[in-house]
């Protein structure tokens, strides 16, 4: 019995690892838009906040995502791809606010000078995660052997949902500790540490600037590309066609100019269907605030 469970747990841990191979990019991509949620607070809450959203993170994929996916898969799985186009559409939203923000356009109504309101951020972050998390789910979902059992396929999924929370929260929280760790080698008695300390400190703000701009485009690129790949599969592939020509006249080029075209088209058309949104947005909320201010 005991070697039948090892196979067992042998299989669904081998099978995880190769599901999660393919949802590197993805993975990629959640880990570069948290840190920008914890910009702003104090270094005590720093920790704390990223916890919250990495348990959000967990909830998301163990009490929504997984047993959703499973059913819908099962009894619906026509559904799957209008959710991932309004999860898309969702993340494009978000990048194309944040690139506006770039240019002093603000549809907030929170001042930049004021403290942040944790629990706005952590519903923010958890929202986003939602979504990256989802589709990250649904590509180790797809690479799994289509002869799992639902219980093998469940257990290589849980799996696969915390491997992924661990590695990328450690790395947000890596990344926003960094300066402490700048701080405390200053205070070394060797000099060299020292300077090595105050370099480091010294460019945070640098790569927090960078990783926030990284974040945006992953935004942009990953809600992009889900859009264009489930409309396509659903109501209109017009828009994937385009991209399919571009980087079908390039395969020529290699793999590595053929991936980064079809990323910058996808982040292009995530960028204008985000713009499109936001002009919606904002027009329904005008409307809003006018209908209510004349009674």
């Amino acid at each position: 019995m005991s070697v039948g469970l090892l196979a067992v747990v042998d299989d669904i841990l081998s099978a995880a690892m190769r599901a999660s191979a393919k949802t590197a990019g993805v993975v990629i991509d959640d880990a570069a838009v948290t840190p920008q949620y914890v910009q702003g607070l104090t270094p005590a809450r720093e920790l704390p906040v990223v916890w919250k959203i990495a348990l959000g993170s967990i909830i998301n994929k163990y009490v929504i995502i997984i047993p959703i996916a499973l059913l819908l898969t099962a009894f619906a799985p026509w559904v799957l791809p209008y959710l991932l186009i309004i999860g898309g559409g969702f993340l494009c939203f978000e990048g194309a606010e944040k690139v506006l923000e770039w240019f002093g356009v603000s549809h907030g109504e929170h001042d930049a000078d004021e403290p942040r309101d944790e629990k706005k951020l952590v519903l923010g972050a958890v929202r986003t995660d939602l979504i990256l998390s989802t589709e990250i789910m649904l590509i180790a979902l797809s690479s799994l052997d289509p002869d799992f059992s639902i219980w093998m396929t469940l257990g290589a999924l849980l799996v696969i949902g915390l491997a992924m929370t661990v590695v990328v929260y450690g790395a947000v929280a890596l990344l926003v500790k960094i300066d402490d760790i700048g701080l405390r080698f200053m205070k070394s008695e060797s000099r060299g540490v020292r300077r090595f300390g105050a370099r480091v400190v010294a460019s945070m703000p640098a790569v927090f600037r960078v990783i926030s701009v990284i974040g945006t485009v992953a935004m942009l690129w990953v809600g992009g590309h889900l859009v264009l790949q489930n409309l396509a599969e659903t109501l209109w592939s017009g828009p994937y066609d385009v991209v399919h020509l571009v980087t079908h006249a390039i395969e020529a080029a290699g793999p590595v100019v053929v991936w980064i075209v079809e990323t910058a088209m996808s982040a292009v058309f995530g960028l204008i269907l985000g713009l499109l949104i936001v002009g919606v947005v904002t027009g329904i909320s005008r409307l809003t605030r006018r209908g209510a201010a004349a009674h």
